[in-house]
């Protein structure tokens, strides 16, 4: 099963740590913080915490 966009349904990679492409993610919260909120994301997964 492909994981989707959940904001425009383009498909976007199994290993990706947000359910959102990169031109949505950055079209709702802009470069910087999309950055921020997928580091931060991926640090959470190495933990385990997610």
């Amino acid at each position: 099963m492909v994981k989707k966009c959940i904001y425009c349904s383009r498909g976007i990679s199994e290993e990706s740590v947000v359910d959102f492409c990169e031109n949505c993610g950055v079209g709702v919260w802009g470069h910087k913080m999309f950055r921020a909120i997928v580091q931060n994301m991926e640090e959470a997964r190495a933990k385990g915490d997610i």
